[in-house]
């Protein structure tokens, strides 16, 4: 089996301009697994429904797996090779903490009222056989900044290379086509934030805040963002994820954080990045942004490809 056979799931669409995050746990009933795979093979459908009835809305959705739902949903499927429970990462001062998820879905469009129909039928389907964990509403935020203000996703791959990084391949051909999204959601410290100089936050990313160039190697610190999440093989050659990050906010609770996403095609390469981000390599050199943003939730999950995630619900596609 070819990747280049196989179309993959949105994971490498553009963030959107809003979007809809939904964690749920599995409820042991004797519908539930009917309900989840009802959802595997509807989904394709779901979307393709409202594409033709919004076209210019750009809407998708990628479902993910958790490790204990895949062996509770799939008994008779061997598991992707690096799925697992995500371990939490304990640094000196930071950590990065393990949260339950057995379904994970990602919806965006242009616009919330899309997701919004996307998400009430998803729920809808599953009613009864899961709870949720966690529901976040993500926006963008003028020219694709953070709430901490400054651009994000800027180095993630393009083209060809988006499908490398993000695609398992025939070294797990089974799975070939799928994606790893890891997900944490953070809340950022906003008065510390702002309470430091754009010079000393530019420090902090790596990055100029007004026009996103990033650093000369003697103004950046080692410990700023982008310093430590920038990673290679043994070969020198740069390893990437894509990020698909949106902030979110509710500022009547002074809530204002962003929803983390990693896709790609090995977890190894996100979980490298999350150790130098929380422990440091050498340990003690950690990311500077986390003094102002902490991780709540850290999950880990697989995203079949279209035609697997089909197979999965009774289809032949």
């Amino acid at each position: 089996m070819s990747t280049s056979k196989i179309t993959p799931p949105d994971v490498i669409l553009p963030p959107g301009e809003s979007a809809i995050f939904m964690v749920f746990n599995l409820v042991d009933t004797a519908t539930t697994v009917d309900q989840v795979k009802d959802v595997c093979g509807s989904l394709a459908a779901l979307v393709r429904s409202m594409r033709k009835r919004e076209p210019d809305g750009q809407g998708s959705c990628v479902m993910g797996f958790g490790a204990e739902a895949w062996g509770k949903l799939f008994p008779e499927q061997a598991y992707p090779k690096e799925l697992k429970p995500f371990q939490a990462i304990k640094g000196d001062k930071h950590t990065a903490p393990s949260t339950p998820g057995d379904l994970y879905f990602h919806i965006r469009a242009r616009r919330m009222d899309i997701c919004f129909e996307l998400a009430s039928e998803i729920s809808t389907l599953l009613e009864g056989a899961v709870v949720s964990v966690d529901e976040t509403h993500g926006f963008r935020y003028f020219d694709g900044r953070t709430i901490i203000g400054f651009v994000d996703g800027t180095e993630n791959p393009e083209g060809e290379d988006a499908y490398y990084f993000t695609s398992i391949g025939d070294e797990d051909k089974d799975f070939a086509g799928g994606s790893y999204a890891f997900i944490q959601k953070y809340l950022h410290n906003m008065k510390d934030w702002n309470g430091i100089s754009t010079e000393e936050q530019e420090k902090v990313i790596g990055r100029r805040k007004f026009n996103d160039i990033e650093l000369s190697d003697e103004e950046k610190p080692a410990n700023a963002h982008n310093a430590v999440t920038n990673i290679a093989d043994d070969d020198g050659n740069e390893l990437k994820v894509m990020r698909a990050n949106m902030p979110f906010a509710n500022p009547s609770k002074g809530e204002y954080g962003t929803y983390f996403i990693s896709y790609a095609s090995t977890f190894t390469t996100t979980e490298r990045m999350l150790r130098n981000m929380f422990i440091g390599e050498p340990v003690g050199n950690y990311d500077r942004l986390l003094d102002f943003s902490t991780a709540v939730t850290g999950t880990l999950f697989f995203i079949p490809s279209p035609s697997l995630l089909s197979e999965l619900g009774g289809g032949d596609d």
